[in-house]
């Protein structure tokens, strides 16, 4: 996990942070960020490919990482695919991913995940979710439409005023015909 970290060029201060794999059943961010970095020579976004390696929503402990940040709403929850930990930042992802935020401070996060097909949005950040929205045609959500306790966009977004930007990949078409919309919104976010 930590060893994933990466920018192309010699960057120090990326002014963006985008975040693959919350989920490890959600590949789809994991391959686009790799392409992408694959193709670009210098970048002002720091990204981390995958954050849960598992092949499972859950990370090797059955924690959901995206309810186990620690929020005002993170709630103990039963142990099931949305279990957020015995308390929160439990796990070590979270941990890495609160320090993360705290060394780079950065002014926008984009997390990838599947499968909604929405551009989703925590704290100040509707009128970027729209421009994303332009690029890839998915509607802006504000709500992803049930309780998300403990949740990444709450404690970032929300708490800690930076930001948050969820976009929700279709994951019923080959990955392959993300790149091209993914990519534009990366190279607009190189510029943010």
């Amino acid at each position: 996990m930590g060893n994933n970290l990466f920018t192309a060029g010699n960057n120090t201060n990326p002014r963006v942070l985008i975040i693959g794999c919350f989920h490890g059943d959600e590949p789809q961010g994991k391959f686009l960020i790799e392409e992408y970095l694959k193709k670009a020579a210098t970048t002002n976004i720091l990204f981390l490919p995958c954050l849960n390696p598992c092949k499972t929503r859950t990370n090797a402990n059955g924690v959901d990482l995206n309810r186990n940040f620690p929020t005002k709403n993170w709630i103990l929850s039963e142990r099931n695919e949305f279990f957020g930990g015995e308390k929160p930042a439990s796990e070590k992802e979270t941990q890495f991913v609160i320090s993360l935020v705290e060394k780079y401070n950065p002014k926008l996060i984009l997390t990838l995940h599947a499968p909604y097909k929405v551009v989703n949005y925590d704290g100040d950040a509707r009128e970027i979710a729209e421009k994303i929205s332009k690029i890839i045609n998915y509607p802006v959500e504000s709500s992803i439409g049930y309780p998300t306790p403990g949740s990444f966009g709450t404690w970032a977004g929300v708490e800690k005023n930076i930001p948050v930007i969820t976009l929700e990949l279709d994951e019923e078409i080959d990955v392959e015909l993300l790149k091209e919309p993914v990519f534009k919104i990366f190279e607009m976010l190189e510029k943010y």
